[in-house]
């Protein structure tokens, strides 16, 4: 499905310009990280992905959404390089950072990425691009906007989640969204992305929910909760380095904290691997981050879809 999802975005028709940032070497190290915070390596009991996705594939179709939607060279470079700080196992560092709630806290090294990455500095003054515009991805609202709005980067995680994890979404759904996906105005002035079809933002919206609802489930939770641990252990004992999680990829750190002979890092790392779902308890964890969308459509926010997000964190107090 990711490969359609590529061809819908035009990916063989890209700019050259565009495609001569792919090889740079902050981005290539993306290929090692995956998109689903390292679960790729947890109980399969718990996880079950379709296919593997990466940070890399993540960036490159934020990028090619975001200039199918501008046709502008420069955002789709802001979008090619907004993750470019994510370290192995992604946001579960910031749940050992104890940044529950936005997981934002890796993002602290995008600028010394960019500025240490000489080809990348050199395919920017080629094309007159000031680095600060990619360093200050957030200015950019088409790449990075509050919730509840929809950017590029959010809609297209929403389709890359739904493809590789909860599987609730086909190709009639992506071909849907793409040819509604459309750059509006929204209140306050800025350029959001929001679609032409109400029925369109609906089933992103009901898309979006089932996402929103794995990643608060007890099951997430405790298994993101308990990476951050083991790896947090492997960190305060020298087994790693955080320079480690920058340059290595996820496999490689993996491999490592399988071959620590220690009882305890043991333990945890076989519950890790092999825990079943009746075995997992429920965890107290601070507020974890929110991921309702209310979508413009044709330029105004409906107002049924403001009633159905409420409807929606309603339903989250209960359960």
């Amino acid at each position: 499905m990711l490969k359609y999802y590529l061809e819908k975005l035009d990916y063989h028709k890209m700019p050259k310009q565009l495609t001569k940032y792919l090889d740079v070497p902050s981005l290539q190290r993306l290929k090692g990280i995956g998109y689903f915070c390292g679960m790729d390596y947890a109980s399969k009991d718990i996880y079950d992905f379709s296919e593997l996705i990466t940070r890399y594939d993540h960036s490159l179709t934020t990028a090619l959404l975001a200039y199918k939607l501008t046709g502008d060279l420069e955002t789709a470079i802001t979008g090619l390089f907004h993750d470019i700080s994510t370290p192995c196992f992604s946001h579960v560092i910031d749940y050992m950072n104890k940044d529950y709630y936005y997981q934002e806290s890796t993002e602290e090294l995008t600028e010394e990425i960019i500025k240490k990455d000489k080809k990348l500095l050199e395919c920017l003054k080629e094309d007159d691009i000031n680095p600060e515009t990619i360093i200050n991805f957030k200015s950019n609202s088409i790449i990075d906007i509050e919730r509840p709005a929809l950017c590029a980067d959010r809609l297209d995680g929403i389709i890359l989640t739904s493809i590789g994890w909860t599987k609730n979404i086909n190709k009639q759904d992506i071909d849907n969204i793409l040819e509604n996906a459309q750059a509006f105005k929204n209140e306050q002035g800025q350029n959001e992305i929001g679609f032409t079809d109400s029925n369109i933002a609906k089933r992103v919206v009901i898309i979006n929910d089932s996402i929103n609802r794995l990643c608060h489930s007890k099951e997430d939770n405790y298994m993101m909760d308990l990476l951050a641990s083991i790896t947090k252990l492997a960190l305060g004992y020298h087994y790693i380095s955080y320079q480690d999680l920058m340059s290595l990829s996820e496999e490689e750190v993996m491999n490592i904290y399988s071959i620590i002979n220690w009882d305890t890092f043991k333990s945890l790392f076989t519950t890790f691997k092999t825990i079943k779902k009746e075995e997992i308890e429920e965890i107290n964890l601070p507020k974890i981050k929110e991921r309702a969308i209310n979508p413009i459509v044709n330029g105004k926010r409906i107002k049924w879809v403001r009633k159905y997000i409420k409807y929606i964190f309603f339903f989250y107090l209960m359960i």
